[in-house]
């Protein structure tokens, strides 16, 4: 992920694929670990108000940007511990093997892997979760839309990872945690989450 947030996400000063990027990226750190302390700067000085009044992402950005705003570094470090940490069994999984089969390490996570050999890419060996948890999903778009190598890196791609890979199961994560009721700030990032894929669902389906 970049290291540097640059936009609102309703925003054109960046072209269209740069922002998706940027969003892929930053939900991808998000659900990854609780945000770091710079991130959370970042964060709490976002832009919230579109170039265009009531843009689709505009009201579920600016509650993200809210809620980190309100909550300090170590309250969001207690939340994602409690929502997604300990030992067993946890509150919230993040694993879509959970929500395709019921089981973690299943037939889903066998058909990921091969759809990423097939493109080239693994898990890195810094990564201690399996390739099916949301947020290394979400960095394999930011990677298909803002990679060099056109070959991999391109909206054909894109289409065929997303809708095998984070359609058929990431609206069921946001779900459970936006009902949750450990879940403040991660309510807020589930509801930013399911709006923007609803948005990248409909770019998607105009490609049909």
């Amino acid at each position: 992920m970049s290291s540097e947030l640059h936009l609102s996400p309703a925003s054109r000063s960046l072209d269209e694929e740069t922002a998706r990027a940027e969003i892929y990226g930053l939900l991808s750190a998000l659900y990854y670990q609780a945000p770091s302390p710079e991130l959370l700067s970042q964060l709490r000085v976002a832009v919230t108000e579109a170039p265009n009044a009531g843009a689709f992402l505009e009201e579920s950005w600016r509650e993200l940007v809210a809620s980190a705003r309100d909550l300090s570094q170590p309250q969001l470090a207690a939340e994602y511990t409690a929502l997604f940490g300990g030992v067993g069994k946890p509150e919230v999984y993040l694993f879509g093997s959970h929500y395709l089969s019921g089981f973690l390490n299943e037939k889903p996570l066998v058909k990921l892997r091969d759809d990423l050999a097939a493109l080239g890419l693994g898990r890195s060996d810094d990564m201690s979760e399996t390739e099916d948890h949301v947020a290394y999903v979400l960095e394999v778009m930011r990677f298909l839309i803002a990679g060099e190598d056109v070959s991999v890196s391109n909206l054909s791609h894109q289409q065929a990872f997303f809708s095998q890979h984070l359609q058929p199961w990431v609206s069921q994560l946001c779900q459970v945690l936006m009902q949750h009721p450990q879940a403040h700030f991660y309510a807020r990032v589930a509801a930013f989450t399911e709006a923007f894929l609803s948005v990248e669902v409909q770019g998607f389906d105009l490609m049909a």
